[in-house]
């Protein structure tokens, strides 16, 4: 057994999630692994379901692979957490038939620890006093580390983050009100001040700190505590602070004793968060007295009102909802027009924001409903007008039905007043233009599913989906608080299966209101799915598809077959191509019709030239194209050919590398540049292509696309998304119709494991294709996965055995595969500086560069080039290596390729240092410098040997020019690197540099 394998398992999340096993840390690997472990230990001894869990780690933007991601995760946690030999009935991780449990026996969970301390630090409290209390608080509090669960992922962590630190703030009130009570205001009174300037809205909280700074002595600053908070009050909610800060006041006022009695403060989970929304009786100011009766006149008319009735809280809208009413109401009349996709709320906003404006507007509020999306029709604008002036009790019937009179006669009835008008579902700008009154200072608030481009109008909101801390706030204000603590898990998920469209929020609360017999669970597993999530949210005459669908149904043919398309997109976020190649499109015209599902409250546009489908839209979207017989499969493959052409565009190996490419002029993608450019867009959605293609049967497609994209992800660091990806599809590569596939994915899997430089895993893939291409007689794959092996020697030191794979590979490789050439010409020159002979390797790198050039990828250039530079550098040569990384570092810059070009612009330092220009020479070093900076830690395994290097350059380059203390700071700095003791060429070098500077 190995050390520390008999001691229990400890897992802190407290702090940057971490575990340990005898005191030993285990390495946990990267963080979207990290957040499902700890979304299962959050729910230890529960099952937590697959789409649970997919939602606690992924959210709104799942993998297209969906709960098939994972399988991969659960096992590598598995390997790290178990002892070895555990079987998996006994594993740390148990799982079943769609469900994962986290077994707490023999597992130690610091939460639980601060939960117990807690327990006790508030028992004593109340039992033993605040001085014997004190310490156990001072305990729970130093069980945090600077953030909970800091750097992880998903829903799940960023609510119970959020929990968290909300229960540290409780206890540290309560370790503050300790302080307070045994007489030690003066050392509270720091922490108080920080604490209130986070929470400027807590009255319990300053009437804390004003019984403290009261008693140190400081009446004057209790005083003006309490005048601040009072100011803001007035100024952002016109109310009061509430009646014990008011009592409290007074009390400090008159130095009464009862200043220093003990506070009453009430700490609850989700106290004290949020300023108050809504005028509060017990915090409305004292009224002023009632001034002299004006002299008796003829009653003026009372205003209308036609407002409809109070349909409850407005929950998340606050800032919407400060943009509507905080405006200045201008001279002439002011129009606020909100949008959004169908669901979002946008009644409920805009008559709470006419609520608060009615008194600004003494000839009162007229509602009308304009009946966008009803059954009936739309209300047309002689209707309309026509109501509108009998509300105002103008004769109808002595106007006429002509529109142009209307018109007249409204703008004549509305002159003279300040009238405010609210106008909901409007078809577009042309129903509205003629309803907008004349009065000065009257204000319109419309609203819309479209985007009203044709109104002029002094705001615009479009609304989005609730936040999900609002969105559980809104669903337990509808099945009751008392459920929601109960079942939180289960609430989470059903508020995240809504994806924050209030609509559904309310149609899903209205269906547990009426099952009282049924679990927030039981709920959960009725909404797996699409299908069953839509068919769910229906509640009488309400439902969501419903909707959507009348939306849909306003839209011409042409953008409802877009729409549709959507629906099949690989990725949750996409541009104008995507569409254009599923429907045979030109790009131009997709991109208008796309423009035109914003503007019709389907599509959101989160950044310039990028859309996406609320959740709910896109699987109503996914319904209504697989609904069209013959279309849904055709048009999604077409999806998965675009990035096909775009991954083998993109690739260093150019397209004509891959077996069977289509031919240039059938090709999207021109250049690589726009390719590369395209998936960098795509960003961390590329990875679900693949389980997309396998979602959709098309598993040739899926091996492909795995294929090109690995030079793609590793050229950028991403070594852990290619070798996701790479895992999926090779699950299917025997069955994908192409032989070759099953040794060019393993190929490719031992290209990812050796640019991440893990050489072991490295030559065993390698080995396995060598054996699968010699299986199949497939040459190409044979000969690349030789040079694999020599390459996987030579990292291990094997010169030997380095020598011959690449020589075999040289022997084999095949004339017209410029690539393979180009590779095991680059390596045999590796092989022969190992060998000192430097004559030979740059002759080889020659070679490389010639293939280079046939396919003309920068990054291959820029390598071939330093290669060819390094041989010019270990021959003395420096003044031939200067021109070659002048032009490498040029070449990496425009491959976008930080690493390489980090790598060059350190040899291009070295190279004009050899020639005698050491400043000249730290100005490259620090260019170089600067590009490691720029490489993302995670990407980049050997990051800090890199700054290691450079440094160490650098100090050479300074005691050259005469400068050691410069020389000194650059090698001390190496030194310091995080994982300096992890390299021992470079701590050598930089140890070595600081002797010389004494």
């Amino acid at each position: 057994m190995a050390d520390g394998d008999g001691e229990p398992l400890r897992i802190d999340l407290l702090g940057a999630l971490s575990a340990y096993r005898g005191g030993r840390q285990l390495d946990l690997g990267p963080v979207r692994r990290q957040a499902v472990l700890a979304a299962l230990a959050l729910r230890a001894g529960s099952r937590v379901s697959h789409e649970e869990l997919l939602d606690d780690v992924w959210g709104e933007s799942p993998p297209v692979t969906g709960v098939r991601v994972l399988p991969s995760h659960v096992y590598s946690l598995r390997q790290v957490l178990d002892t070895p030999g555990t079987a998996a009935r006994s594993s740390v991780i148990r799982s079943g038939k769609g469900w994962y449990r986290f077994n707490t026996e023999n597992v130690r969970l610091d939460t639980d620890e601060l939960t117990a301390c807690s327990g006790r630090a508030k028992s004593a409290r109340a039992s033993a006093g605040p001085a014997d209390a004190l310490p156990l608080f001072d305990e729970a509090l130093g069980l945090y580390g600077r953030q909970p669960l800091a750097g992880l992922p998903g829903r799940c962590a960023g609510s119970v983050r959020r929990n968290l630190e909300e229960q540290r703030r409780s206890l540290r009130k309560g370790r503050l009100e300790c302080l307070f009570l045994i007489g030690r205001s003066t050392d509270a009174l720091e922490e108080l001040a920080e604490l209130t300037q986070s929470s400027p809205w807590d009255e319990g909280l300053l009437a804390l700190r004003i019984r403290a700074l009261y008693a140190d002595g400081r009446q004057a600053e209790a005083l003006d505590a309490f005048h601040e908070l009072r100011g803001r009050l007035r100024e952002e909610h016109g109310t009061e602070p509430g009646d014990e800060l008011r009592h409290l006041y007074e009390a400090v006022l008159r130095q009464a004793d009862t200043v220093l009695l003990p506070p009453v403060v009430t700490v609850t989970p989700d106290a004290d968060l949020d300023p108050p929304t809504e005028l509060d009786p017990s915090r409305a100011a004292i009224p002023a007295p009632a001034p002299a009766p004006a002299p008796a006149s003829a009653p003026a008319p009372a205003p209308v009102n036609e407002l409809p009735g109070d349909v409850g809280p407005l929950v998340g809208r606050q800032e919407e909802l400060g943009l509507l009413t905080g405006q200045n109401f201008s001279e002439g009349v002011t129009v606020m027009a909100v949008d959004g996709t169908p669901g979002m709320g946008k009644s409920r906003l805009i008559v709470q924001a006419a609520r608060r404006l009615v008194p600004g507007h003494p000839a009162g509020c007229l509602f009308l409903d304009l009946r966008a999306h009803a059954t009936g029709g739309p209300l047309s604008s002689r209707r309309a007008l026509a109501r509108l002036l009998r509300t105002l009790g103008s004769d109808g019937t002595r106007i006429g039905d002509d529109e142009d009179e209307l018109i007249t006669a409204w703008r004549a009835a509305t002159s003279g007043l300040r009238l405010l008008l609210v106008l909901d579902d409007a078809v577009d700008a042309r129903q509205v233009l003629p309803l907008l009154p004349s009065g000065p200072g009257s204000t319109v608030i419309v609203s819309s599913r479209r985007r009203l481009a044709g109104l002029d109008a002094t705001r615009r909101i479009s609304l989005e989906p609730l936040p999900d801390d609002d969105g559980l706030r809104l669903f337990g204000s509808l099945v009751g608080r008392d459920r929601v603590e109960h079942e939180p898990d289960a609430a989470c998920a059903l508020v995240r299966l809504c994806d924050g469209l209030p609509l559904a929020l309310r149609i899903l609360g209205a269906r547990l209101q009426t099952r009282p017999e049924w679990s927030l669970a039981h709920m959960v597993g009725r909404m797996t799915g699409d299908e069953n999530r839509l068919k769910e949210l229906n509640a009488d005459d309400r439902s969501v598809a419903a909707a959507f669908q009348l939306s849909y149904e306003h839209l011409p043919p042409r953008q409802q077959d877009v729409f549709r398309a959507l629906g099949l997109a690989p990725t949750v976020e996409f541009d104008p191509l995507t569409p254009a190649a599923m429907l045979e499109l030109p790009a131009i015209e997709a991109g208008r019709a796309l423009e035109r599902l914003v503007d019709a409250g389907l599509l959101r546009q989160p950044r310039p030239g990028r859309y996406r489908l609320h959740d709910l839209v896109r699987a109503h979207a996914r319904r209504l194209a697989t609904a069209v017989p013959g279309t849904s499969r055709a048009d999604g493959a077409a999806a998965l050919r675009l990035y096909l052409d775009a991954a083998r565009m993109a690739s260093e190996w150019g397209p004509q590398a891959f077996a069977d490419a289509c031919p240039a002029e059938e090709a999207v993608f021109t250049d690589w540049r726009s390719a590369a450019d395209w998936l960098d867009e795509a960003g961390g959605e590329v990875v679900d292509v693949v389980g997309h293609a396998l979602a959709l049967g098309r598993s040739d497609l899926a091996c492909r696309i795995a294929e090109a994209l690995t030079d793609y992800l590793t050229s950028r660091g991403r070594y852990h998304d290619a070798r996701t990806i790479l895992g999926i599809a090779l699950e299917s590569a025997s069955d994908c119709g192409d032989r070759r596939m099953t040794a060019a994915l393993r190929n490719c899997m031992g290209l990812a494991e050796l640019f991440s430089f893990r050489t072991e895993e490295a030559r065993i893939w390698f080995e396995k294709a060598a054996d699968v291409s010699r299986r199949l007689g497939d040459d190409r794959e044979l000969a690349r996965s030789t040079t694999g092996l020599g390459t996987a020697a030579l990292q291990s030191g094997d010169i030997r055995a380095a020598d011959a794979h690449t020589t075999a590979a040289l022997k084999a490789i095949s004339p017209d595969d410029d690539w393979g050439a180009f590779a095991v010409h680059a390596s045999l020159g590796f092989v022969r500086i190992a060998q000192e002979r430097h004559e030979d390797a740059l002759a080889c790198f020659r070679a490389a560069h010639a293939r280079a050039c046939r396919v003309g990828r920068p990054r291959m250039l820029s390598r071939t080039l330093t290669c060819m530079a390094d041989a010019h550098l270990l021959l003395a040569r420096p003044h031939e290596a200067t021109p070659l990384l002048r032009e490498a570092a040029a070449l990496a810059a425009d491959a976008k390729d930080l690493l390489l070009e980090a790598l060059t612009l350190a040899r291009l330092g070295t190279a004009v240092h050899e020639e005698g220009d050491p400043a000249t020479a730290t100005d490259h070093l620090g260019e170089a410098l600067a590009a490691q900076r720029s490489l993302l830690p995670e990407n980049e395994p050997h990051r800090d040997r890199l700054e290691m290097d450079i440094r160490c350059r650098l100090g050479r380059a300074h005691l050259t020019a005469g400068c050691p203390d410069q020389a000194r700071r650059q090698f001390q700095a190496a030194l310091n690197v995080p994982r300096a003791f992890a390299y021992d060429l470079e701590r050598g070098q930089a140890a070595q540099g600081l002797q010389a500077c004494s």
